[in-house]
């Protein structure tokens, strides 16, 4: 079992750009597939970006195509999510998410607002 807390978030106007950190502890994230959800108001809970354990390629949904990325600082137990090019639709509670032998992990969430 891994320990997982989100920071970050915060009000950005649109086009700007956010970085949000996911700090694990309990556990080495090496060994998990991570992931970033986002829900957004009114919206159901979305998987945007991950690592996939298999290959280690990045997997993610159209809708963050190109904006954003995801990377992992195995040294500091950190996951990363980097956020450019941001819209309101963006906007959200943020999770960071580790599953290893089955057992799904969260963090406690940061909300991302984008607005002028």
């Amino acid at each position: 079992q891994v320990q997982l807390v989100e920071s970050g978030g915060g009000l950005v106007q649109p086009g700007g750009s956010l970085r949000l950190s996911c700090q694990a502890s309990g556990s080495t994230l090496n060994y998990y597939q991570v992931a970033w959800f986002r829900q957004g108001p009114g919206k159901e809970r979305e998987e945007v970006i991950g690592i996939s354990h298999l290959d280690g390629n990045t997997y993610y949904t159209n809708a963050v195509k190109g904006r954003f990325t995801i990377s992992r600082d195995t040294a500091n137990n950190l996951l990363y999510l980097q956020m450019n090019s941001l819209k309101p639709e963006d906007t959200g509670v943020y999770y960071c998410y580790a599953l290893f032998l089955g057992v799904e992990n969260w963090g406690q969430g940061t909300q991302v607002t984008v607005s002028s």
